[in-house]
């Protein structure tokens, strides 16, 4: 199979799968019921996926992408902290708000198994925040930011611009913000970072 249409199929697998994850939650969309409803087989399901759990996985890490691209591109190329992160703001929060991420949260706090919240985490959370992590480590050791560790730093970034949104999200009491929503909110939270990090 040609590549760009593996990559087809595969995006016609995940639309598919998130479809389902809507209508019916984590743990009752099986491996199976995607594939009928991607019009693919289930064979092919597992050659790619390898389980259900690998599928979600591929979806989460989908999800993150463009954001993992802009935050490695900055530590690769030895970019200014501060603007990076400016640039990363509205990409993650834009992410983390939108219908796929909203979709697997809200699937992930119905299941009992913790499962698919173990899968966000990893996938997700835990791929991304060392890479800000260690955005942030750089401007502590040149001196552009102060902060009591890399990892604290971090984690005001985030809180700062995330807060409670996401959550709203899930519960339903938020709806999707427009694109100069996602700006502004973005804009607020790193000059507040500035003035909580600056050095």
């Amino acid at each position: 199979m040609r590549e760009d249409t593996k990559t087809r199929r595969q995006a016609e697998i995940e639309t598919a799968a998130y479809e389902l994850l809507k209508e019916r939650g984590y743990r009752s969309t099986s491996m199976l019921d995607i594939a009928k409803a991607a019009k693919a087989s289930n064979e092919t399901l597992y050659r790619w996926y390898g389980d259900k759990n690998g599928l979600f996985k591929t979806m989460v890490e989908s999800n993150a992408r463009a954001t993992k691209a802009e935050l490695n591109t900055a530590i690769a190329d030895d970019v200014d902290p501060l603007e990076t992160l400016g640039h990363v703001a509205p990409i993650l929060l834009s992410m983390l708000l939108g219908d796929k991420a909203i979709s697997l949260n809200r699937a992930a706090a119905a299941d009992e198994s913790g499962e698919l919240g173990a899968t966000i985490a990893a996938a997700g959370r835990d791929s991304i925040f060392p890479l800000i992590e260690k955005l942030v480590g750089r401007g502590l050791e040149t001196a552009a930011l102060a902060a009591p560790s890399a990892s604290v730093a971090a984690e005001w970034f985030l809180s700062l611009l995330i807060g409670d949104l996401q959550i709203r999200r899930v519960n339903r009491t938020l709806p999707e913000p427009p694109d100069e929503d996602i700006r502004a909110r973005a804009t607020a939270a790193m000059r507040a970072f500035r003035r909580l990090c600056g050095a």
